[in-house]
């Protein structure tokens, strides 16, 4: 069934899913797999959700990607590091069913679909001085996926984020990224990435967009091919208005025009979230003014909605509402204003992140959970909460800042669209950020005597397995640590954003939403950002978004078709 194919006439499934993100797809595949009819409907008319522009990493502690590379990994440790990072917050039951399930879910696509991963097999948590934190192994993220597989699929397909590509090329944390990092300083680095830009720009003549998909979109890509491939039904351009429950049971969807359908099993809900709904964010975001999202437009909390309607409560007794990354505003040419994720830069050798005081606020090298959270905690109430990372012209060169790229690119076309600020000294940069001039320069001063040691005295940058890992392997003693000296100096100003929500329905172990007195209701299922983070709001490591809506939407699919077959 193609976008444009009209719902067949029997109007009935066994299954439907809203949302085609990762949660959504994984249930689709899951339940197809286990022998149920599934309909997958999307209000937009490409599928992917917010995972098509992500990163793509899966935090799935104990998987066989790991085992078969001879890391072993002990579920009790994972629950021991969750449960330090997440204290009163913890969730026994819904942390057991995903660290038993995560696993299986891992085998399950490797097994019987085409979604296969690579192993982030050097990647640790971010808290190495918890107990139970991994020291690499838990994440894994899907292989490079020829898009041409889809065939006429391929207009079904999110494209990536324009901010977090080059030229729409997707480019991958680990050798692929270094490798563009250090084209200017490698023959064989260069030699790499000169045929991966002329593959990418060969692709753009031909088809209009990128082939070869990394990251999340190679993961949709992979999902979208397992779904087709087990006979789901997908259907876009499609809004959903209200649940048919009848005798307290889910038992299909009503659409926009009032047309029903109807489900045997049950309804999946995984519309991604409510980070583009106003007025949910006003009530539970702090500082939402401000506040810049990284999602999808579709991610409205329709979801959310659907499920309180039923019956479902929305909990947002969690530690943060959302999954907080710094955001720099992107000025395009034609008027566009995008969102870049400052993910990488943070913790490279040369840059710190400063208030409008000029102080520094925080580790830059820990999470961007940790860096909003401490951004927002350090500006006072009525202040706009912003910062700015600061560096030289080496690091800027080396590094890029932001959506500037290393050398050898241009930058100057970020200097003219007010961007990348630049100063002759480090006062003058001050100047023309806004930040007090005395206090950068004290700061850069402070700064600079302890890098030259290789030491970070006032925050222990460096001090991690994680901090190491985001660092410069090439930059001794530390690879989180270098001066700030060589001029000109540069600047770009960040502010609070998210890739999406962690407040959700609430939900059992089983991935069943559950009402205000605890029970499932039949019929009705959340999985993604639609459920209530199963970490409380916290982000004990890369790609826990992902990993956890692929896991429950896998336990979603997997308990509707054992139901359908034990009725």
């Amino acid at each position: 069934m193609t976008s444009a194919d009209p719902i067949p006439n029997c109007t009935e499934f066994d299954l439907i899913v809203l949302g085609s993100g990762a949660a959504g797809l994984s249930a689709a595949v899951t339940a197809a797999d286990g022998g149920l009819k599934v309909l997958v409907i999307e209000k937009e008319d490409v599928i992917g959700g917010t995972t098509a522009w992500s990163g793509g990493w899966i935090w799935c502690p104990g998987n066989p990607v790991a085992h078969r590379a001879g890391i072993r990994d002990d579920k009790a440790a994972a629950r021991q590091y969750l449960q330090a990072v997440t204290g009163n917050h913890f969730d026994p039951l819904r942390v057991d069913a995903f660290l038993d399930a995560a696993p299986e879910m891992i085998a399950f696509f490797e097994q019987k679909s085409a979604v296969e991963f690579d192993g982030g097999l050097k990647i640790p948590d971010t808290y190495g001085h918890l107990p139970g934190a991994g020291t690499g192994g838990r994440s894994v993220i899907a292989r490079p996926f020829d898009a041409r597989a889809l065939r006429d699929d391929l207009a079904l397909l999110r494209k990536p984020l324009p901010e977090t590509t080059f030229l729409g090329m997707t480019i991958q944390a680990g050798p692929d990224l270094r490798a563009f990092m250090t084209m200017t300083r490698s023959f064989r680095s260069c030699l790499y990435a000169t045929r991966r830009t002329l593959r990418h720009c060969l692709d753009l003549l031909l088809h209009g967009r990128g082939m070869e998909l990394r990251n999340g979109a190679a993961l949709v890509g992979r999902l979208l091919l397992s779904a087709r491939a087990k006979g789901v039904n997908i259907r876009t351009n499609t809004s959903v208005g209200g649940l048919i429950v009848e005798s307290g049971r889910v038992s299909g969807v009503r659409l926009a025009d009032e047309s029903e359908i109807r489900a045997t099993c049950g309804v999946v809900l995984a519309c991604g979230g409510y980070p583009r709904d106003a007025a949910c964010r006003a009530e539970t975001f702090q500082r939402d003014g401000e506040h810049l999202t990284l999602a999808v437009p579709s991610a409205a909390g329709d979801g959310l909605r659907l499920g309180e309607a039923a019956g479902g409560v929305v909990r947002t007794d969690l530690a943060s509402p959302a999954a907080l990354c710094p955001v720099s505003s992107v000025p395009w040419p034609d008027g566009h204003v995008g969102r870049f994720p400052h993910i990488i830069d943070r913790g490279k050798p040369g840059v710190i992140g400063v208030l409008a005081t000029g102080r520094r606020f925080c580790n830059e090298g820990l999470g961007y959970h940790d860096y909003v959270r401490a951004m927002m905690a350090s500006v006072p109430d009525g202040t706009p909460a912003r910062s700015w990372l600061v560096c030289d012209h080496r690091f800027l060169r080396r590094f890029g800042l932001g959506i500037v790229r290393p050398q050898p690119l241009p930058f100057g076309n970020w200097l003219k669209s007010g961007y990348l600020k630049r100063g002759r000294s480090i006062a003058d940069l001050a100047r023309t950020c806004g930040i007090d001039p005395a206090g950068l320069e004290r700061t850069v001063t402070e700064w600079n005597e302890g890098a030259r040691r290789g030491e970070d005295p006032l925050f222990g940058r460096g001090t991690t397995p994680y901090m190491r890992l985001q660092g410069d392997p090439d930059q001794t003693p530390n690879p989180n640590v270098a001066p700030i000296e060589t001029g000109p100096f540069y600047a770009v100003e960040v502010v609070p954003g998210s890739f999406g929500t962690f407040a959700g329905l609430a939900t059992d172990q089983h991935a069943r939403v559950v009402d205000a007195n605890g029970s499932a209701i039949p019929g009705l299922y959340a999985a993604g950002t639609d459920c209530a983070s199963v970490f409380g709001g916290f982000y004990p490591a890369g790609g826990i978004n992902l990993g956890p809506a692929m896991t429950f939407g896998f336990i979603a699919g997997r308990h509707a078709a054992q139901g359908r077959r034990t009725s």
